[in-house]
């Protein structure tokens, strides 16, 4: 490439981002609400729901927020963020761990449905805690994808929270109703697991 080729390119790439940046800066502009407590939902086959809500965890205690996390399932297995975000001392998170395992293993319905109602019952106190910047309700889409809790009852709880506090709620099968009154719906898309080729789950990946 000769200079003068090298510097036509220079151009033509200043004059693309130059109105690529005139497009974005119109769309930024547009938006006229500054906040609002999001309802984020983190659905689908793929890995990495709960991560990304544990992700979102660490951005909120960054910026100097309470972050709460009620876990619907599964106790057994201890999740490696609960001892990472610990560090940060009750001050900035709060975690409550109230599913008794993954509903297979306990093969117990009532038992299940009575772990998911005290879940959803401190989920409630959380949600009405002023200070609260999120709240991660993890695997809350398994509770209702079995209907341990009602839909209705969790929209209602959702809808009256603290206009600022920001959840995200995890698990595959996000109910229809759930998905209709979210702000941010990701579908995590599984395109190749290490689980299919005999791989079992190992500490500080999957939990």
């Amino acid at each position: 490439m000769t200079d003068e080729e090298a510097q036509q390119l220079e151009e033509r790439h200043r004059e693309k981002m130059a109105r690529r940046k005139e497009v974005q800066d119109a769309e930024v502009a547009s938006k006229t609400v500054a906040e609002k407590g999001l309802l984020m939902v983190h659905t689908g086959k793929g890995k990495g729901k709960s991560t990304a809500a544990f992700g979102l965890a660490l951005r909120m205690i960054g910026r100097g927020r309470r972050v709460g996390v009620g876990p619907f399932t599964p106790a057994p297995w201890a999740p490696g963020a609960r001892p990472a975000l610990a560090r940060f001392g009750g001050a900035l998170v709060e975690w409550h761990t109230m599913g008794e395992g993954f509903t297979w293993e306990t093969q117990d319905r009532a038992r299940d449905v009575a772990a998911c109602r005290r879940a959803w019952e401190q989920a409630a106190a959380l949600m009405a805690d002023e200070e609260l910047g999120l709240l991660v309700l993890d695997e809350l889409n398994i509770a209702l994808r079995y209907e341990y809790l009602s839909l209705q009852e969790v929209l209602g709880g959702l809808g009256a929270r603290p206009p600022a506090l920001h959840v995200v709620v995890t698990g595959r099968n996000a109910p229809p109703g759930l998905v209709e009154a979210a702000d941010l719906v990701t579908e995590m898309t599984l395109v190749k697991h290490h689980f299919a080729a005999g791989v079992r789950a190992q500490e500080g990946i999957e939990f």
